[in-house]
């Protein structure tokens, strides 16, 4: 009798919830519209953050800002009495030098350059379909009676892995009992489905600073009596480039000694930008290089850290600089959990895949007749419109991999599997499909298609429902609760990792990341 009240309360505060997100889907569209606009980079999300602290405090949620020390961070809670914890968060962090119009052709936001930043993945969509589903489910805990708390974080960097390493270590995910984490598709065969039992990997990422302040002492000067010591008769100090350049090069040349060519592990660098002397007998006092790895498991992360921690030693020794290093995130590979896995995959199919209807098909042809191409009757990408399961996704990403490998790819949502049982989802983006003989589509294509609404708009219903459809299972539910609490133990307890950067570290928001407040800063880039 009592599993037959609590499914009927459970499938009546779904129709509650999916009738929310109908009625609000135009509303959530704006919203996710505004934030899209916004297009801020990591750490420097100032006005995206204000936005969801002021919309989640009109709603009824207890919210810090700036949490973790970080001052683009959130995090907000909402509670209908006692019961289960259930989580999930926005993102909102865009990439420099990817701006795009929501238009059909290729073209930057009025104003601003192509250079400016701009939403790829996008996280705008990522934040707007998780606030979608966890407000769908506050309502429909009220208007059901249902109990339990509601937490939302705000991650910012998380092309940085920055936040959620940070929120870990500082507590905002105790005591929470599930989690559930969105992202929009991004790669085959990855596209409406969970996550099964390959998680992303290991994630490490640095800075290292070259710092040239006793330039004076680099050998005696030609005219031991000359006022200036890096006089034109003198032979002057390298500098810092000269050490940024010979960790570049040296960590470039020897990529193939830090690790096999195998496993899908890559390393990106970024040089960050300081200020430079400008006279031409003084050398530059400053230079950084970030370097960032992605690969499968943690002993191979220490590989390449081994490697260019030595190349920083000796360049900085080359050029008569001092070496600083920081780190900016340090991530572990992410655990699975079966059951929610299941709970969740259940709620998508219920749902069913995002379909894109007249005006987005138009949008698209449009987009292809402007390319110089024939239209084509379904330009959408076959695979946005379909389900995959979870088990049939994984046997397929099984097949590109070798049979040692565990994890694949990068995304820090694996620090929160550590705390928590959490499910890994995806809903499609928009996507065109390739036209044979053409190969893939520019990327500004898919960029734009991400900022119009009535492409866009799809993703956002399926995945608010889907959200939504998992939390009000959790929170109805116990014994869900219950098994994937085991499953996360026996995990945890077959495999401990435990966390890789100390109690005390602080989020690198202080160093020179690339910065946009406004519409008329961004006109430098």
């Amino acid at each position: 009798m009592t599993h037959a009240r609590d499914t009927a309360l459970t499938t009546a505060a779904k129709a509650t919830a999916a009738a929310w997100i109908e009625a609000n889907l135009q509303r959530l569209t704006e919203w996710h519209t505004q934030i899209w606009e916004f297009a801020e980079p990591a750490w420097r999300e100032y006005r995206s953050v204000n936005w969801y602290v002021e919309r989640l405090r009109d709603e009824g949620f207890e919210v810090e800002a700036g949490s973790g020390g970080m001052p683009t961070a959130f995090s907000a809670e909402w509670s209908n009495g006692d019961g289960p914890t259930v989580l999930s968060y926005a993102e909102y962090d865009a990439v420099p030098g990817n701006n795009q119009a929501a238009t059909t052709r290729e073209q930057p936001a009025e104003g601003l350059s192509r250079f400016a930043p701009g939403h790829t993945d996008p996280h705008s969509v990522l934040g707007i379909s998780t606030l979608a589903g966890l407000l769908a489910t506050q309502h429909a805990m009220r208007e059901h009676g249902v109990s339990g708390t509601l937490k939302y974080t705000g991650e910012p960097a998380e092309k940085m892995h920055g936040s959620k390493v940070v929120h870990g270590i500082k507590g905002y995910y105790d005591g929470v009992d599930a989690i559930v984490s969105f992202h929009p598709f991004y790669m085959l065969p990855l596209c409406n489905t969970a996550r099964w039992d390959t998680q992303c990997g290991a994630y490490y990422s640095k800075v290292y600073t070259f710092t040239c302040d006793s330039a004076e002492t680099w050998q005696i000067a030609a005219d031991p009596n000359s006022p200036i010591p890096a006089s034109h008769s003198a032979a002057r100090a390298p500098g810092a480039n000269v050490a940024l350049m010979q960790m570049y090069t040296a960590s470039r040349v020897m990529q193939d000694a830090m690790l096999p060519s195998v496993g899908g592990w890559s390393i990106s660098d970024a040089i960050l930008s300081d200020g430079q002397a400008t006279a031409d007998n003084l050398p530059a006092r400053v230079a950084r290089i970030q370097f960032s790895w992605r690969t499968p498991d943690i002993a191979m992360a220490e590989h390449v850290l081994t490697v260019l921690d030595r190349n920083a030693r000796l360049a900085a020794e080359m050029a008569h600089c001092e070496l600083n290093d920081r780190w900016i995130a340090r991530s572990r590979p992410g655990r699975t959990n079966h059951v929610l896995a299941e709970v969740l995959y259940a709620n998508l199919e219920a749902i069913g895949a995002p379909i894109y209807g007249p005006e987005a098909i138009k949008i698209a042809q449009e987009i292809q007749q402007n390319l110089g191409l024939e239209p084509t009757e379904r330009p959408f990408l076959a695979e946005t419109e379909q389900l995959i399961t979870p088990q049939d996704a994984e046997r397929a990403l099984r097949e590109h991999m070798p049979a040692w490998q565990l994890n694949w790819t990068s995304d820090d949502y694996v620090e929160m599997t550590h705390y928590a049982p959490t499910v890994r989802f995806y809903v499609s983006r928009p996507a065109l499909q390739p036209v044979p003989g053409r190969g893939a589509y520019p990327a500004w294509v898919m960029n734009a298609l991400g900022g119009i609404p009535e492409t866009i708009s799809p993703t956002i219903d399926v995945a608010g429902n889907t959200v939504a459809g998992t939390f009000l299972d959790l929170l109805t539910r116990p014994e869900l609760l219950a098994a994937a609490k085991l499953e996360f133990d026996e995990r945890s307890a077959a495999d401990p990792m435990p966390v890789l950067l100390p109690e005390d570290f602080e989020a690198p928001i202080d160093l020179p990341w690339p910065d946009y407040r406004g519409r008329e800063d961004a006109r430098i880039w």
